[in-house]
Order: structure tokens, then sequence, then C-alpha cells
């Protein structure tokens, strides 16, 4: 129960991450305020965090299913919608929650990122910019606001098993089957269980040392 008496917000709660993250972090303790919406429109992070009252732990989990479109063949939807749904959120979440955290000297804040922004893919400008803009947010928050005992980490996962990017479909693929033996040292994919667990554990007290740290969870995929 080491999520005990804490109250952690966290978003997207139907894709992605969410249905696991709410799941564990109830099992450990933890009242979850989940929240299903989509956050493009402005406006909606500040009203979240407003109707949520006091929140220990916010958990950005931000996700759209990933393009697969040739660099050169981005368009200006494909990469604004990219942005407007997985890094804009993102601080305006972050502005919305820390002056509770910041007054109380006390609180985390978590993102549920990628791996895709620590290794080159083809076919993922879009994405892997998107998911990079979103880690050095949270690299330059974290060393801001650590001294106010508020500490602010992400996870940056691949291959972690999850029904918006891995499928049922995807992974009976014999083609995908192959590239999980030849990319992912691991030789499976990560379970959602043992990537909430994780989650978990950052957003605990026995976590409170860490400092815009990026983990990567994605079975060595990315080492670093």
């Amino acid at each position: 129960m080491i999520l005990a008496g804490k109250r952690i917000l966290i978003t997207q709660a139907d894709t992605f991450m969410g249905p696991m993250l709410c799941e564990v972090f109830r099992e450990q303790g933890a009242t979850v305020i989940a929240d299903d919406r989509a956050l493009a429109d402005p406006a909606l992070p500040a009203e979240l965090v407003a109707s949520a009252g006091d929140i220990d732990v916010l958990v950005a989990n931000l996700a759209i299913p990933a393009p697969a479109t040739p660099a050169a063949q981005v368009g200006e939807e494909e990469w604004r919608e990219a942005f407007a749904h997985m890094v804009d959120p993102l601080p305006r979440l972050c502005r919305a929650v820390l002056p509770q955290m910041l007054a109380r000297r006390a609180g985390k804040i978590l993102l549920m990122g990628s791996a895709s922004a620590l290794r080159g893919m083809r076919n993922a400008s879009t994405y892997s910019a998107a998911r990079g803009a979103q880690l050095a947010y949270i690299q330059a928050l974290g060393v801001e606001v650590a001294s106010q005992n508020v500490q602010v980490n992400a996870i940056a996962q691949n291959f972690v098993d999850n029904p918006t990017y891995f499928p049922e479909s995807v992974q009976q693929n014999p083609r995908f089957q192959e590239r999980l033996k030849r990319e992912v040292p691991l030789g499976r994919l990560v379970s959602p269980r043992e990537d909430a667990s994780f989650a978990a554990y950052l957003c605990s007290d026995a976590a409170n040392c860490f400092v815009g740290q990026i983990f990567p969870v994605c079975g060595g995929w990315a080492p670093r």
C-alpha cells in the first residue's frame, strides 16, 4: 500500500496505460481521480485540476495512435495534431497543479512518455518529436521545482503491452514477433502491470530523490 492516502489524478484514463495505472494505484491504496477526456482543448487541463481538488500526484498519461508517415510527406495537420494532444496539454496541466504542490511543498508529477524520443525510428518523425518535447519539458521542470520538494519525472516506454500501441492484432502479426525478437533484448513485451507497478513506485514517497529523470521501460530497446 505504498500510495495509501494519496489523491492521484490520471489523465486519458481509458487509453494507453490508463486502465492498468488506475487498477494498480487503487490496489496500492490511492484515491484515483480518473479522467477519460483528450485534453486538446486549452481550457480543459485547468478545469480538470480545479474540479479534482487537492492532488498529491499528477500522472500525465497522454497518447494518440502513432502516425507512420515518411518525414517528407508529413503535413501541417498531422504535426499540429500530435503536438496539440501530447505536448500542449502537459504544461497546461503542470501550470494548473503546481501552485498547490508548491504551496504545501509536496507533490509529484509523472509523465507516461515514450522511448521513441531516445532512439531514432523510421517514419516516426512527428511522433518522436512530440514525445521528445515532452521529455525535455519534464527534465527542465524537474530541476526547477526540486528544491521545493516537488518531484517531476517521466517513464519513457516502448514495447509495453497496451491497447493503444500494441493491440492484439499487432502482437499476433508474425512480422511484429520477429521484430520483437530482433530489437528487444528482453525478448517480449513488458507487461502493463510491470510498467504500472514501477509508475506506482515513482509516485510514492520512496522515490523522493528523483529529479527530472527519464526512466526507459522498454525491455532494453533504448538503454539510456
